[in-house]
């Protein structure tokens, strides 16, 4: 009897090439070359290659995106995500998919972010649907849907697709990026994105070129982001010897409160990950530290986070008229929310900027 050899297993790119569909985010050029703007590369992919993400693939001059699975699916605290000045307490039903147009050292999610790029990456997609999504979503009492854990710019086209089901059920939605955006793909998620949450790792461009970004595109994305009012806030990962002097906080925080001092800034600590080993995971001090920066610098609301019990009055909202406490936190747990109805302070009645029912 003649044997049979075994077919190998189909690749994680194989797999991931079978779950997509027509992007819309690009324009054709001559020669079947096509231009992506779902991120600030914009790369120009030749036909049958891929773009610096490696998850959008020109296949015979037409754009091919990631659609109908995820790699990743967890309901969270909106805290986590984070989100200080929406909806304090619900939960976040959070999808990611595979891919990143960064390559970050210290990537907190590189399994799913550097799939394709790292061949110690990937994890198997698992198909569904944007119905199905929601339905999870509603099981589990969410009042958020989220994209994150890869970065959702290079995958909007699916994210649309749930944040449409999201809206008709009644649900916030957010995003939770690298800030690698573009006018076109801010103005395509607009409709149907509630709350944008950007990561500002840095304020030098020595540090964006090693991540394999570029600081002023993130500056203009945040710019572009709160003008185009989405509800807003930003983070910094605060690395001992990285990006933690006091200049350099001190750029981040001016710079945000010069686009407005009502934008919620988040300093979390480092803890060493991925390839990034070297540094010591950053302390309490440090955050409180940068958090006093940012308030120096006239931004009304900084939080620290990564250490719940650790970094004093960093972890509650205060009212910045008045300096009532407004909303006490221990981590993502809410220990009290005195907000008055419609997000006001309950002791000066000062309208607190957020999203709160």
């Amino acid at each position: 009897m003649r044997r049979v050899e075994p077919r190998p297993a189909p690749s994680l790119a194989n797999i991931i090439d079978r779950l997509t569909v027509p992007g819309e985010l690009y324009r054709p050029l001559r020669d079947g070359k096509l231009e992506c703007y779902a991120c600030g590369h914009r790369c120009v992919i030749f036909p049958e290659k891929r773009g610096i993400c490696k998850v959008r693939v020109n296949e015979r001059g037409a754009l091919r995106v990631p659609w109908g699975y995820v790699a990743a699916l967890q309901c969270d605290p909106t805290e986590k995500k984070p989100f200080t000045h929406v909806l304090p307490g619900s939960h976040t039903l959070t999808f990611g998919m595979l891919g990143c147009d960064y390559a970050c050292v210290f990537c907190h999610n590189w399994l799913t972010s550097q799939a394709l790029r790292d061949p110690a990456a990937g994890v198997q997609p698992t198909e569904v649907t944007p119905r199905t999504l929601i339905d999870l979503a509603r099981r589990h009492g969410a009042a958020l849907v989220g994209s994150s854990y890869n970065e959702p710019l290079i995958t909007s086209e699916w994210a649309v697709a749930v944040f449409q089901e999201a809206k008709a059920a009644g649900l916030r939605t957010c995003y939770v990026s690298n800030g690698n955006a573009t006018p076109e793909v801010l103005d395509y998620l607009r409709p149907w994105t509630d709350c944008y949450k950007v990561d500002l790792k840095a304020m030098t461009q020595r540090n964006y070129r090693a991540l394999g970004g570029v600081l002023q595109q993130v500056l203009e994305t945040i710019r572009m982001v709160y003008k185009r009012g989405f509800w807003l806030e930003v983070v910094t990962l605060v690395i001992p010897g990285w990006n933690d002097s006091a200049d350099e906080l001190r750029a981040a925080a001016e710079f945000i409160a010069s686009v407005s001092p009502f934008i919620p800034w988040h300093v979390s600590a480092f803890h060493k990950d991925y390839h990034m080993t070297d540094p010591d995971d950053t302390g309490p001090e440090t955050l409180r530290r940068a958090a006093r920066i940012g308030e120096a610098a006239g931004l009304k609301y900084v939080y620290a986070g990564n250490l719940p019990g650790r970094v004093g009055r960093y972890e509650h909202t205060w009212c910045h008229h008045c300096g009532a406490l407004l909303v006490e936190r221990s981590g993502y747990f809410i220990l009290q929310n005195r907000l008055a109805p419609g997000g006001r302070c309950p002791e000066c009645g000062t309208a607190i900027p957020g999203i709160w029912q």
